[in-house]
């Protein structure tokens, strides 16, 4: 007689990542089921107590064990994971350990109690009638809400003008994802330094050069494994990703010292039995690593990459973890020696036309071996009414290639452009595609 099959509830299921859920090692003894949909977690204000009332509202109906409950998406997601678990038992770091990741600001205090790998940094008075840099930050600068996702409302500044442009898109904004973040920190015991700060703060960050680069890893048992660490290209002269290139290329000390700081880092913050993603840059000329931001789940932008090069997605570590399973799985055993994930994008407004259909894009994936093609933007959209895209640029699709080496991915992806023969109109002047670096 088989065993039974594991109930897992994904938050924000989604069709792009369901057949890679589906591929993970004894993907046989699971069952997954969506929890919430995108829209309902991601558009619109967010309410937190509404999105617990209807996750309560599937979960008791289900005529069967809630074994697992997990998600790969920031904010509300991942506070709701550790909210979940709590009512119905299952395993998951604490909601505490979430929220000091997702809190830019308190995340900094707690890093700088353990490292010096992060930038100078302060807190903006969004009240002040002439809001000013924190002391000590100087231009150039990022300002950024306490919390944001897909860099919504993260504004790269040089001088007091753009300072005050950015300030006044932060506070007409920042209400939508602050207010219900708010209501968590409501939730926890906070600590003395972080009393009255609250979830609607904006932060000042001097600026960091060099390479990006993340690093993927898991907390169990006190423990903390990193298992993968990827660059991440920009598009010239832009601080929109070009793509995510695993593994990473940089010499091994520097990856070493990666794996020390993300290490002491996660400990401090008290995350266990779930996996992290965190953001660096390194300045090859200095030889300096800065932490950029941490996420308190793994990305799942990168899980074709992990199965392209490592023959297992990334899900598969969530999902053990979630079980109180081993997570542990050998690297190197997939089809390619590389892989990545490229971000085809458009400079400027305009509305989107002649998007394949499904089985356009499926021939395209069959024709050109080792990618994959998701789609951003429906037919006839206008790119400024997509939701979570960036302040500098619009996504129009994710492009995922394996190849044995650099000119490998870049050729599929090329191909991939150009086999999608998308047409745009209505552009905003200085606005343009562009695809490779």
């Amino acid at each position: 007689m088989s065993p039974q099959r594991k109930n897992i509830f994904v938050l924000g299921l989604d069709e792009a990542n369901l057949p890679t859920l589906n591929s993970v090692p004894d993907a046989a003894r699971y069952r997954f089921h969506p929890l919430l949909s995108i829209g309902e977690l991601q558009e619109g204000e967010v309410s937190v107590a509404d999105l617990m009332r209807r996750a309560r509202a599937v979960l008791d109906a289900h005529d069967g064990t809630v074994d697992a409950i997990v998600g790969y998406w920031d904010f509300p997601v991942s506070t709701l994971v550790p909210m979940l678990g709590r009512e119905y038992g299952t395993r998951t770091t604490s909601l505490e350990s979430v929220v000091k990741c997702e809190h830019k600001y308190w995340s900094r205090l707690e890093q700088q109690k353990v490292i010096d790998a992060y930038p100078k940094f302060g807190r903006v008075d969004l009240e002040s009638p002439d809001p000013r840099p924190p002391e000590g930050v100087d231009f150039p600068m990022w300002l950024k809400p306490a919390l944001a996702y897909s860099s919504e409302l993260a504004y790269s500044v040089k001088d007091m003008a753009e300072f005050r442009t950015a300030v006044d898109e932060i506070r007409q904004g920042i209400g939508r994802v602050g207010k219900p973040f708010d209501s968590v920190l409501e939730l926890l015991d906070l600590p003395p330094e972080m009393s009255g700060v609250g979830g609607q703060i904006c932060l000042a960050e001097e600026a960091m050069t060099g390479i990006q680069v993340a690093v993927e890893g898991y907390a169990k048992d006190g423990d903390i494994t990193v298992y993968g660490v990827l660059d991440s290209i920009n598009y010239p002269d832009s601080p929109c990703f070009l793509r995510h290139q695993y593994p990473s290329t940089l010499p091994a000390p520097v990856i070493q010292e990666l794996h020390e700081v993300s290490e002491r880092t996660m400990r401090r913050i008290g995350m266990d039995a779930a996996t992290f993603s965190i953001e660096y840059f390194y300045d090859p000329q200095t030889g300096a690593i800065s932490l950029l931001e941490i996420n308190p789940r793994h990305s799942q932008s990168h899980a074709e990459l992990f199965g392209y090069v490592d023959g297992i997605p990334n899900h598969h570590r969530m999902i053990r973890l979630a079980l109180g399973e081993d997570p542990g799985a050998p690297g190197g055993r997939g089809p390619y020696r590389m892989a990545a994930k490229w971000y085809y994008r458009w400079f400027g407004d305009g509305t989107v036309h002649q998007v394949p259909t499904p089985d356009a894009l499926a021939a395209i994936e069959r024709d050109i071996p080792g990618v994959r093609i998701d789609i951003v933007p429906a037919e006839g959209q206008k790119l400024s009414e997509v939701s979570q895209q960036d302040s500098y640029s619009y996504e129009i699709a994710h492009i995922f290639t394996g190849a044995d080496d650099e000119n490998g991915l870049r050729r599929k992806f090329d191909q991939c452009v150009a086999a999608l023969g998308l047409a745009f109109d209505d552009t905003a002047p200085g606005g343009r595609g562009r695809t490779t670096s």
